[in-house]
């Protein structure tokens, strides 16, 4: 063996450059698994199988982690993540891979079982799902055989006549890079061309509301209009988004259908025509998620058009003994709803439009369930597709597998929005304020208190509905020095905002919010 040979007697060949050819040869089999997904399903794609199934499998502290490290940015932290991980083994699969002794082939082929496991156990998943990733690591595999032996050799190890010289090999380095690129951006193109809902949201016509079943008009004075403070109603684009669709599922109206069984009179299955025969309501609605911290951002307030879950449960008849109205998105979450709350008067609807709009795709599109009261885990779910009358001693909906609670009417709360927190004001007159909410219950009363002092009540804006929140302002002449700021809330059941500190999880957080500030 030479100075120019590595122990099985191979020429050694650039560390870069096989680093580099394992990178490209994840990205290669990636890219052509994505290509491969689109005529089987989006599902199938191997890098988002892998993705929802580790968010499926994944403990609930480590996916409450998530949210409350990285909020509504918890899927671009994971694909993140992903991806560094997938770069750091691809690359110690490029360096350890000789001809003889194919170590690096073997990690992609490892990979490859993950992605066949993950994209075979994903919801409605048959064997043809498998294909996508099989393709792509045999794709990858034959990039990184031809890549590491092409690769230059190393510096000072003299030539070798099966290595390229290095701008060659950096040009079929790029053909690698190209081809990956090609092939990952054709498919999510293709796939999202293919799907057509893009074309058929632009296109849907939204139910005509009669005025008897149209929303009141909002009361000057509901919106508080200071600067800094929530807005009254939550635009599309702000509205939080926290859900386990890791791929939106892109339905059309053609593809969506109900399907309502179990412990019924009459099993029916509704099509978007069958939905939309039916007589529409528009509501405002305050949505909150059990996830949301004390003074946290993860509530919003939108006007909906929809119809009537109520009348849906009668028409097939729901047997006297559900209790649980077990329901299902495009993407297998499943959610479980007390059926009496959904039969209690209150205004729980199936939406199809948000803020005079079709739903966006992140918030249901085409169909979503729109429940007043009840944390988003245990109502509202997306994409809904199918619902199961049933108990909850007989099923288990995705969260409460996971330890959170069955049911989770939402907590009473309220937030300081204005100053901001840490912010500098100077000294006199100024307005403190934020927001509150109880949903199907009403805000009564907001107090606001300096540095433990007096309880000082707030003015509040006119309240709009029990099922949406309330904006509400304080006068403070504000001494000089660091303060604290701190509000509570009562609905108009009398029940005052505890002071008590309480995590998220497993049926939302309590405690007083409080905000620092200067005042010079």
């Amino acid at each position: 063996m030479t100075a120019r040979e590595d122990t099985t007697g191979t020429p050694r060949r650039s560390v870069p450059a096989r680093a580099l050819s394992g990178v490209l040869a994840a990205a290669v089999a990636l890219g052509v698994g994505e290509l491969v997904s689109v005529p089987i399903a989006r599902a199938a794609s191997p890098f988002f199988a892998v993705g929802s199934t580790t968010v499926d499998r994944s403990p609930a502290w480590a996916r409450e982690f998530a949210i409350t490290t990285f909020g509504t940015n918890d899927k671009p932290a994971l694909f993140l993540g992903m991806t560094v991980l997938i770069v750091v083994l691809a690359a110690v699969a490029g360096i350890v891979e000789r001809p003889r002794r194919p170590y690096g082939s073997a990690i992609l082929l490892a990979l490859g079982v993950v992605g066949v496991y993950a994209a075979v156990n994903r919801p409605g998943a048959s064997a043809l799902y498998a294909l996508p990733t099989l393709v792509g690591v045999a794709a990858g595999v034959v990039t990184l055989r031809v890549l590491t032996a092409r690769a230059p050799v190393a510096a000072g190890s003299g030539g070798d006549p099966s290595g390229l010289p290095r701008r060659r090999f950096l040009v079929l380095a790029a053909s690698a890079a190209a081809v990956a690129a090609a092939a990952g951006a054709a498919g999510r193109y293709l796939a999202d061309r293919v799907a057509g809902a893009v074309r058929n949201r632009d296109g849907l016509r939204l139910p005509a509301v009669t005025a008897a079943e149209q929303a009141p008009t909002i009361a000057a004075g509901t919106d508080v209009s200071v600067p800094g403070a929530t807005p009254f109603v939550t635009r599309n684009g702000d509205f939080y988004r926290i859900d386990t669709a890791l791929q939106v599922p892109m339905l059309t109206t053609d593809d969506w259908s109900l399907r309502i069984h179990g412990m019924v009179d009459r099993e029916i299955t509704l099509g978007w025509d069958d939905l939309t025969a039916r007589t529409p309501i528009e509501r405002a609605i305050t949505l909150t998620c059990v996830s949301n911290e004390v003074g946290g951002d993860l509530a919003g307030n939108a006007t909906w058009i929809g119809y009537r879950i109520k009348d849906l449960l009668d028409e097939v008849g729901v047997a006297p003994d559900a209790d649980m109205l077990l329901s299902t998105s495009a993407d297998g979450f499943t959610v479980g709803t007390p059926v009496e709350v959904l039969r209690d008067g209150r205004d729980a609807i199936l939406a199809v439009a948000m803020n005079g709009e079709p739903l966006p795709f992140e918030h249901g599109y085409p169909v979503r369930q729109v429940v007043p009261g009840l944390y988003g885990f245990v109502s509202a779910t997306k994409w809904v597709v199918d619902w199961e009358l049933t108990r909850f001693d007989r099923a288990e909906a995705y969260w409460t597998r996971r330890g959170w609670a069955e049911r989770a009417p939402i907590k009473t709360a309220s937030r300081i929005d204005v100053p901001a927190a840490f912010g500098k004001i100077p000294a006199g007159p100024t307005i403190v304020a934020g927001t509150a909410w109880a949903q199907h219950r009403g805000i009564a009363t907001v107090e606001v208190r300096v540095d433990t002092g007096v309880w000082r009540t707030a003015t509040l804006a006119p309240q709009y509905s029990i099922d949406t929140w309330r904006q509400w302002t304080w006068q403070w002449d504000a001494p000089p020095g660091v303060h604290s700021l701190q509000v509570r809330a009562t609905d108009l059941d009398g029940n005052t905002q505890t002071e008590e500190r309480a995590a998220p999880i497993p049926d939302g957080a309590s405690g007083w919010h409080s905000r620092t500030v200067t005042v010079s």
